[in-house]
């Protein structure tokens, strides 16, 4: 069998584990993203958080070095997902990053092709924009290698990270990938977004922090309370 009909097999047997009946959705993922210091990755970890996100895109105030990431990814207890996020990184930027840091999952939030997603031989999860004309649908079909596809808010010029939420209820229910729901979380809003958009996941980083890059202990603890708790339709 291809890598390609692998991929689709695979995308077959996962989808039908979410989206029939949605049995999954009473456990919905979480990911703390922005995380710059071992001891707000341990928080996420403690409070019950599934992964951490990790910003190697130097224009962004949660931007962290190698070096950093280093030691965060090595702080993190087990089954904890480490994710690494790129925004139109070169080739060489990646595979250097990779070099030094033991990252579980990477996440693209550019303008990165399939190919050059798949190219590193991670697995991965694609960043779309929620643009009024997005078809979802078409890019599931291009992107069919990826673990799943995040969300977010469309800024136009600003690739994610703005704090603003988008309309939940435009997110499809029969996609083959899993969806990840980002922008403008917060405890007090996830459980709307989870009930509107029934997604696989959640992602959240402005939401849960006391300055950019800093994040709240308490905050990361009740964002994932209100997930846990989030009631399902």
């Amino acid at each position: 069998m291809t890598p390609k009909a692998d991929a689709a097999r695979a995308v077959c047997y996962h989808s039908s584990i979410w989206n029939e009946g949605h049995p999954s959705l009473a456990n919905v993922r979480v990911k703390i993203c922005g995380i710059t210091r071992v001891e707000d990755a341990l928080a996420a970890a403690a409070a019950g958080a599934d992964a951490i996100g990790l910003v190697f895109y130097a224009r962004s105030p949660r931007a962290v070095s190698a070096a950093q990431a280093r030691q965060i990814v090595a702080a993190l207890p087990p089954f904890v997902t480490s994710v690494g996020l790129f925004v139109d990184a070169s080739p060489c930027e990646i595979e250097e990053t990779l070099d030094a840091v033991p990252l579980d999952l990477l996440q693209f939030h550019g303008d990165e092709s399939p190919a050059q997603c798949a190219r590193y031989r991670r697995p991965y999860i694609k960043a779309l924009r929620m643009r009024e004309d997005i078809d979802l649908a078409a890019i599931a079909q291009d992107y069919a290698g990826a673990r799943g596809l995040l969300l977010d808010t469309y800024v136009a010029g600003v690739p994610g990270g703005t704090g603003q939420a988008f309309d939940w209820t435009r997110v499809p229910q029969d996609l083959a990938l899993p969806l990840i729901v980002a922008g403008g979380l917060e405890a007090d809003n996830v459980a709307t977004a989870i009930a509107a958009a029934r997604p696989y996941g959640v992602d959240v980083s402005g939401g849960v922090e006391q300055a950019k890059g800093i994040k709240d202990a308490a905050e990361i603890a009740r964002f994932i309370a209100a997930v846990r708790g989030a009631p399902v339709a």
